[in-house]
């Protein structure tokens, strides 16, 4: 009821609107507003419908004048389409329907000043009445339009008072709608939208972008209505684009503006040289195009005439066609505090009688998301404590607190992700299992994608640059990413709260049992409650995501994932007993232990490696290594090991001495941040199959194996900041597959290898922040592959010589950095 009667107010705003044109329009009849008058009443005929059909209880006077109005008004429609059929010449016809459209002038003013007047002001009554609490703000308004309606004359000067105050309706329904006053980020937004819409670079397409409910339409109609911007633009077009548009429609729509005529196909009629001339004459014009969905209808409604500036409102950047653009800041906590309190309390700060620290809980878990804000405050006003807390406890595991909150965010949101190509939309539901305000571990999240969508590395790095475009994730990037070369270390993701929230929302539509993905969101002492009741069936997940404290043995119960390919456990103490029905998961591929301890974790129950039998990837953060024997652990098919901030001690006196056996197939070896590394075992030279080895950030490693030759398939070598590493040994003049080598912020590294001309296959070398090397060696004349070469202004000196020596080598002076980011987590 309390929607049908808000609509019955935007139809009564919309209504009155409409007719005020209508009788403007009437009174100056010629040729061509007969059209726009057709058009006008056109569009009238089903919003008067409308209200008829929208379910509010109108007494039958009231639908009886509608009905006379509607008959009024299809006879106008005949009236006006005569007009228009008319031929200019014949002036005893055009005097005839001029004097009918007169008459029809009047008969609608009549109207409006009689019964329409008081039915509108009776819905306007009708409406303040049943949802006062609702809209507050809207009585204020009603009480100064029955006043000034009033005081209305009849005739040309009442339909000019009529649209000056429709116009401030509109501003006050506007203010209304955006539910508080301009905040200090709106502020600063509009400030440096205004600067870029108004500098004198030729900028046609600037942008406005951000996340879903972030405010840009908010902050897009404030441009529009802020006097400097008016004062500049002779005109200001505002048109919704929305998902599924009609661009022919839009385009007709947005020209017949421009050009101030109408036209059944304006692009075949009118000519290019005339719409310029017209638009030079008419001065510079902004149009805004809110809510655009694609570049492909972007690239057709952008219109290059001169004088004309586009302001393409989106959740996306499109930065093919946007060069400028400004991303929507999410509100900081006090402005966060207030826009909450204005829908939660009609007030700006919290109430003495509420629980402010309850109502700061639930206002962090909207993260300063306008729209969550908004939703979330109207949800519980008025609600009593106890529904206060169950919504914080909701929201904090990603829930919707109830069918208003889950219709008005989380599915309004969901278009976003609705739009998405199958396959995007996948990995976009796989963000969810990663836990809320934390990083992302890129290199974990891309072999999800490659084990779980059959996806190779190429295309995984398109759907991460394509979330990133549409706002649905956070890149954090350095300036290597998009090399091909370059390491999932360098590049860090995050994700917004209410984003993941949407994942799980979508994530969890299905039975417990048959969902995609089993998700803890929040932190919990155990194993969900619901995950008990439902244990004595399979569970056709295909990605389990558990988050908890310190598990013991005790503290697991038996499940059966017959389909898991990814595990991720992810945990915060100084031991954990690894799960018990990991031995039940058959098809698993992907194991992650994340520890967000103060310490290292020492881990328990090895023995679930020995059914591990298909496991490709294993990542181990924060974790005291165990010294694995080829009896425990027989991974024949594990391929890549990460070790992240991990103790290696046990495990470099034990199992790395058996790599080659333990692990057959291993293709890729990272350890990054060790904190106990000196040296690496000569071992691991043994190791055949390995392409990449990356030891990253390990302050403490003093020197690598002198067998490192052996290493007949390695294709990249990564020593990016290793502060005590001093040499690198001779042998590595060896690895004849070598193509990348990276020693980059080596700051103690004194040269590179002699023999390092015998590299017949590399192809870049890195080497920035290496300062101690004063000179190259003679060999590196003959390194033919070489193409690209990054360093410090001081070594470019050197390679310059082996550039004429080298025709495609590219030298590549590196920016100056002056930070320590690299030597902390």
């Amino acid at each position: 009821m309390v929607t049908d009667l808000f609509f019955a107010k935007e139809v009564s705003y919309e209504l009155l609107k409409e007719l005020g044109t209508l009788c403007r329009k009437a009174c100056f009849f010629n040729r061509q507003s007969a059209g726009q008058l057709k058009m006008s009443l056109e569009q009238l005929l089903p919003i008067i419908q409308e209200i008829q059909d929208a379910g509010v209880e109108l007494p039958q006077t009231r639908l009886s004048q509608l009905r006379q109005l509607s008959d009024k008004l299809r006879h106008g429609v005949q009236l006006v389409q005569k007009a228009s059929d008319s031929s200019r010449w014949n002036v005893y016809s055009n005097l005839q329907l001029s004097k009918k459209m007169e008459k029809l002038e009047k008969s609608v003013s009549k109207f409006l000043n009689g019964p329409m007047q008081a039915h509108i002001l009776a819905d306007v009554h009708h409406i303040r009445v049943e949802c006062a609490e609702r809209f507050d703000r809207l009585e204020n308004f009603a009480k100064r339009f029955e006043q000034r309606l009033g005081n209305v004359k009849v005739g040309q000067d009442r339909v000019g008072y009529l649209e000056e105050l429709m116009k401030r309706a509109e501003e006050e329904r506007e203010g209304f709608d955006s539910g508080c006053t301009l905040g200090n980020g709106i502020k600063v937004g509009k400030e440096k939208v205004k600067e870029i819409l108004t500098c004198k670079e030729d900028l046609s397409v600037v942008g406005i972008w951000g996340i879903g409910g972030s405010g840009k339409t908010t902050l897009a109609k404030e441009i529009c209505r802020d006097k400097q911007i008016k004062s500049f633009f002779n005109r200001i077009i505002f048109e919704t684009v929305s998902q599924s548009p009609n661009v022919e429609h839009l385009k007709q729509n947005i020209l017949e503006q421009l050009l101030g005529t109408s036209s059944t196909n304006p692009y075949e009629s009118i000519p290019q040289w005339r719409i310029r001339f017209e638009q030079m004459t008419r001065g510079p014009t902004l149009v805004v195009l809110d809510d655009v969905w694609s570049i492909s209808q972007l690239e057709q409604l952008i219109f290059n005439l001169p004088g004309c500036k586009i302001l393409v409102v989106s959740r996306f950047q499109f930065p093919e066609i946007i060069k400028s653009s400004y991303e929507v800041e999410l509100l900081k906590e006090e402005e966060a505090l207030s826009l909450f309190c204005q829908s939660a309390f009609h007030q700006d700060s919290i109430p003495v009688a509420a629980n402010k620290k309850l109502v700061k809980q639930v206002v962090e878990e909207c993260k300063g998301l306008p729209l969550a804000l908004k939703v979330i405050g109207a949800s519980l006003r008025g609600q009593p404590p106890l529904i206060w807390e169950s919504a914080k406890n909701k929201l904090s595991k990603g829930e919707p607190i109830s069918e208003f909150h889950e219709v008005k965010l989380l599915e309004r949101m969901a278009v976003s992700v609705d739009r998405l190509s199958s396959r995007v939309r996948e990995c976009f539901l796989d963000l969810g299992s990663f836990l809320e305000d934390r990083k992302i571990p890129l290199d974990v999240l891309i072999n999800i994608w490659l084990e779980t969508h059959d996806l190779d590395e190429v295309d995984a790095f398109s759907v991460l640059f394509e979330l990133s475009d549409k706002n649905l994730l956070t890149l954090f990037k350095d300036s290597r990413v998009g090399d091909i070369y370059c390491s999932y270390n360098e590049i860090s993701v995050t994700q917004h709260d209410i984003l993941r929230d949407l994942a799980l929302h979508i994530n969890n539509r299905g039975s417990l049992s048959q969902r995609k993905r089993l998700i803890m969101p929040k932190r919990e002492s155990g194993l969900p409650k619901d995950w008990l009741r439902n244990k004595d069936q399979p569970f056709t997940a295909q990605i389990v995501s558990i988050h908890t404290g310190e598990m013991k043995e005790s503290d697991w119960f038996d499940m059966y994932f017959p389909n898991a390919e990814v595990l991720m456990l992810n945990f915060a103490s100084n031991a954990y007993f690894l799960p018990p029905f990991t031995k039940k998961m058959p098809n698993l591929k992907c194991l992650v232990l994340l520890n967000y301890g103060n310490s290292t974790a020492v881990l328990h129950n090895l023995s679930v490696f020995s059914s591990l039998t298909d496991l490709k990837s294993l990542w181990l953060e924060r974790i005291t290594v165990p010294p694995l024997s080829r009896k425990t652990v027989p991974l024949s098919n594990l391929q890549k090991v990460s070790l992240v901030l991990c103790n290696l001690n046990e495990s470099l006196n034990g199992s790395l001495g058996e790599l080659p056996v333990i692990f057959p197939r291993l293709s890729e070896f990272t350890v990054d941040h060790s904190l106990d590394l000196k040296e690496l075992p000569s071992s691991i030279c043994e190791v055949q199959t390995l392409e990449s080895l990356n030891l990253t950030n390990c302050h403490d490693l003093v020197g690598l194996p002198v067998q490192l030759g052996k290493l007949s398939s390695l294709q990249i070598l990564r020593l990016y900041a290793c502060p005590s590493l001093t040499k690198l040994p001779q042998t590595i003049c060896g690895l004849k597959r070598l193509k990348y080598l990276d020693v980059s912020r080596c700051v103690n590294l004194r040269s590179l290898p002699e023999g390092i001309g015998q590299l017949d296959n590399l192809e870049k070398i890195d080497m920035r922040e290496c300062s101690l090397i004063m000179d190259l060696p003679l060999s590196a004349l003959s390194l033919k592959s070489l193409g690209h070469v990054i360093c410090d202004e001081e070594v470019a000196i050197f390679w310059k010589e082996a550039e004429k020596m080298i025709p495609e080598l590219r030298i590549e002076v590196a920016e100056e950095r002056f930070t320590l980011d690299w030597l902390v987590e």
